[in-house]
């Protein structure tokens, strides 16, 4: 096959050549998921030759990170640095391997600070770590793990071969994001005891999806050498990215099935969680619904108690409210991404990558 047209030059590294972007997505999450999977392999061999219990939790974590699912944020630092540079290489690619790892470590403590049991239709990990001893030691395993991850992230990206004074900069950007995702799950368990006001939900996904993407788009520019208003560009549009993401994950949370979500329906209430299209219910429904979701929040409803929570937040307007707020998210996303000097590709991927996030919102109206 050959490599992609135009400024961008062969396709080095196995680099795909295709022209769909959800096409074009999936072979790169191949490349990533490749370095991902040497990357455990020898964590694995290590652990073999110094404990049996770790060589499992290294074969678990491997499972674990290369579950069926997107790599959105990964692959976003490689097309970011691919629209600048022109081309791929083995060097952003371990950088992108670094990016899942260090996702996944949120992933394990998200997982463990939400009691969540389920992840893309196999097991949490605490929940792995639990079966056979106790609840407790698998949130402290859960815990640890996670930790691991991030230690191992920043090694791999500190290792990928670019100019120290760089990689110094990516990692200060990766442990910036980790700073901002824990003082986002200290605010969201706050939000479990309070009713937050949109501004008080903003102030906490700033800190969520969007530190993620501000994260992965960031470095992919920076490690491109990008110009500092171009990295501008690229911090804006991820950070709408990241609320237009966070709006359309949660909504999800309370529309979707459990055979297309992966897990239960109804998390968010179950949890207490505050996500914004349930702020705008209660703010909006009046009292007899907003007493319906303060009855509700904290156990897991049953499907008449959804239908019910679902129907108020139709009828008050929130849905259509929170689905306004997701595109306009997107709009501006869409307006930095085009006003960047990457190239047309990884532009269009962008683009139709915002689309896909937000137009998502449509498929349960």
């Amino acid at each position: 096959m050959s490599g992609f047209s135009g400024d961008e030059g062969p396709a080095p590294h196995g680099e795909p050549g295709v022209l769909d972007w959800r096409d074009e997505l999936r072979a790169y999450e191949r490349l990533i998921e490749d370095k991902v999977l040497s990357i455990m392999e020898g964590e694995r061999g290590k652990a073999s030759r110094y404990h049996p219990f770790m060589e499992r939790l290294y074969r678990d974590l491997e499972e674990f990170i290369l579950r069926k699912g997107r790599r959105l944020a990964s692959c976003s630092t490689l097309i970011a640095y691919r629209g600048f540079k022109g081309s791929i290489d083995e060097g952003i690619l371990s950088v992108c391997a670094g990016m899942e790892l260090y996702r996944h470590s949120i992933l394990v403590h998200d997982d463990l600070a939400d009691k969540d049991e389920s992840r893309r239709y196999a097991s949490t990990l605490h929940k792995i770590y639990a079966e056979g001893y106790d609840e407790a030691f698998g949130g402290s395993v859960a815990l640890f793990a996670g930790n691991i991850l991030y230690a191992l992230a920043v090694r791999v990206i500190g290792d990928a071969g670019f100019e120290p004074e760089t990689s110094l900069n990516v990692i200060g950007m990766i442990s910036k994001a980790f700073q901002d995702v824990n003082e986002s799950q200290i605010l969201d368990a706050l939000f479990e005891h309070t009713w937050p006001d949109p501004d008080e939900w903003y102030v906490m996904a700033s800190k969520r999806a969007a530190s993620l993407f501000k994260a992965a788009l960031l470095i992919g520019g920076t490690l491109a050498k990008a110009r500092q208003d171009e990295l501008n560009l690229l911090n804006a549009a991820a950070e709408h990215m990241g609320y237009c993401f966070d709006i359309q994950d949660d909504i999800i949370d309370t529309f979707t099935t459990e055979e297309q979500y992966g897990r239960m329906p109804g998390g968010d209430i179950a949890g207490r969680k505050k996500p914004l299209h349930i702020i705008y219910a209660k703010r909006m429904a009046g009292e007899p619904g907003g007493d319906l979701l303060d009855g509700i929040m904290g156990r897991r409803p049953s499907s008449r108690e959804l239908d019910n929570v679902r129907r108020l937040i139709i009828s008050s307007g929130a849905l259509d409210e929170a689905r306004r707020t997701a595109k306009r998210h997107a709009e501006l996303a869409k307006k930095s991404i085009s006003e960047t000097s990457m190239n047309d590709r990884s532009k269009a991927f962008f683009l139709s990558l915002i689309d896909y996030i937000q137009g998502s919102l449509d498929w349960y109206r």
